[in-house]
């Protein structure tokens, strides 16, 4: 008897060299894109980052404001007027009734010397409200890693899942090809020609299935990376550790404990809690009284505003009463007054003027606004705690979950691979006896259909196993490669 090759290996090795020959040319006329190239570009475009990384800028420019609030302050100011009719000159306050023109300007300043802590506590809460918004751009960050890496990793799957749908296709085509060469020269039976082509229909099925599965994949990528969806990218396979590498006996408890206070969900709570209890103090300060400095220098101009320049006897006098008695007049002399018009630098001279002073605003009864603040802020220090706490309990929880998860992984891979090697000997046993007619077409489809669900099995279970122990490194954290 004459044995003959498995159709099996036979097709495999044959659709191998033909996908891998089209995979070059495809890869030639596409851009290639590694696992860091795709965190890189998402981080780089992804719009709600970029919504993250400005309101950090923001908090920052509300940080460098609140020290600036320790300095003085120093203003300018002026005005021109221009008065018609009657009206009172501004500065020699007469009145006249002539247009008018006048202006003056001055410089004042003002130095806060007390005002409850409040500016040394609003400081404190800008950082601490900094610091929470550059953990919540981290944390965005981390989501868009974890999800680039999960929808990489599930194109790589897809990929083998096609490629080895496609070599099932192919060993569905020889089959057939083989059961109707039979049932032409009479050896096989419709009904096993009838089971080829089910198979092969089944086969050709899987194939569209893997197809539509890879191209959203694919899609999801692209719309994480920003990129346009019709410009077509292949992703490079990263060189992955040996399953038989991957850890699976973690302690979730030190998990925790290691990664818990820089976990950016955690630090975002904190800060988030810090700044809340600051923001009580600053509340506080209001039930303080205020004490701050004020300083002015200024002056002014009329066009009104006039001198005497000179003053001369007109020879005659003026009555202004009489003795008691004798009844004699009382005379005083007239004079001739010249006057002229002040000038610009004279007025600034002669109206500069300066004013210093301190301030004390002592809070008595407002309505119990402050001490309503106080309660309202220490609600929300209290509201910020929860949070907080929440914050660590979810993630406790999603460290015990993925440690789980990695466990659960692992036992499925080996389960799954374990079956794979089982349904590949078996199927080897009956396509020996289907060759020599010991097997009907019946059970070898069936066994054919096994070992093609069990090859199924394998490259999701291990892809799975990859993330999952990926997962656990990133919570440590180590850096998303392979």
């Amino acid at each position: 008897m004459t044995l003959r090759r498995s159709p099996f290996k036979t097709g495999i090795a044959a659709f191998a060299f033909a996908f891998c020959t089209l995979a070059s040319g495809t890869a030639l006329a596409q851009e290639s894109i590694t696992l860091e190239q795709a965190v890189a570009l998402t981080l780089q475009n992804n719009l709600q980052i970029k919504q993250a990384q400005l309101s950090e800028a923001l908090s920052d420019e509300n940080l460098k404001e609140s020290k600036l609030f320790f300095y003085p302050t120093l203003n300018a100011g002026g005005n021109l007027n221009f008065n018609f009719g009657r009206n009172v000159d501004p500065l020699t306050y007469e009145f006249v009734n002539q247009q008018t023109t006048s202006s003056n300007g001055n410089i004042s300043t003002s130095v806060p010397i007390f005002q409850g802590f409040r500016l040394w506590h609003q400081v404190s809460q800008y950082k601490y409200q900094l610091e929470a918004d550059k953990s919540n751009t981290r944390k965005i960050q981390n989501d868009l890693s974890l999800t680039v890496v999960t929808t990489y990793l599930q194109v790589l799957s897809n990929e083998d899942l096609l490629l080895a749908s496609q070599q099932q296709l192919q060993l569905a085509k020889l089959q057939l090809d083989r059961e109707q060469k039979q049932f032409d020269v009479g050896s096989k039976t419709l009904a096993d020609l009838s089971q080829a082509k089910a198979q092969f229909a089944t086969a050709e099925l899987n194939v569209t299935n893997s197809l539509n599965q890879l191209e959203i994949s694919k899609l999801n990528l692209a719309q994480l990376m920003e990129r346009d969806p019709a410009a077509q990218f292949s992703v490079v396979k990263p060189v992955i550790n040996e399953i038989g590498e991957i850890n699976s006996k973690y302690a979730a408890a030190e998990i925790y404990a290691k990664a818990a206070d820089n976990y950016p969900d955690v630090r975002l709570a904190q800060n988030r809690s810090l700044a809340a209890l600051k923001a009580v103090d600053v509340a506080k300060s209001s039930l303080y009284p205020r004490l701050s400095f004020s300083g002015s220098i200024g002056s002014g101009y009329s066009n009104n505003r006039q001198h005497l320049v000179s003053r001369e006897l007109t020879g005659q006098n003026t009555v202004i009463g009489f003795l008691e008695g004798t009844n004699q007049r009382v005379l005083t002399p007239e004079f001739a007054s010249t006057f002229e018009k002040t000038n610009f630098k004279d007025q600034l001279d002669e109206n500069f003027n300066q004013t210093i002073g301190l301030t004390l605003s002592i809070p008595i009864f407002n309505s119990y606004s402050a001490r309503i603040g106080v309660r309202r802020a220490k609600i929300s220090y209290q509201n910020a705690k929860v949070t907080e706490q929440l914050a660590r309990n979810n993630f406790n929880k999603v460290i015990y979950q993925a440690v789980t998860d990695l466990r659960a992984a692992q036992s499925r891979f080996l389960s799954a691979s374990s079956a794979f090697e089982s349904s590949k000997t078996a199927f080897d046993a009956i396509s020996k006896r289907y060759d020599v007619g010991l097997v009907n077409s019946l059970d070898f489809n069936q066994a054919q259909t096994d070992l093609n669900q069990k090859q199924f099995d394998v490259i999701q279970a291990r892809y799975d196993l990859i993330f999952r122990n990926k997962i656990i490194d990133f919570y440590l954290g180590n850096p998303l490669t392979f």
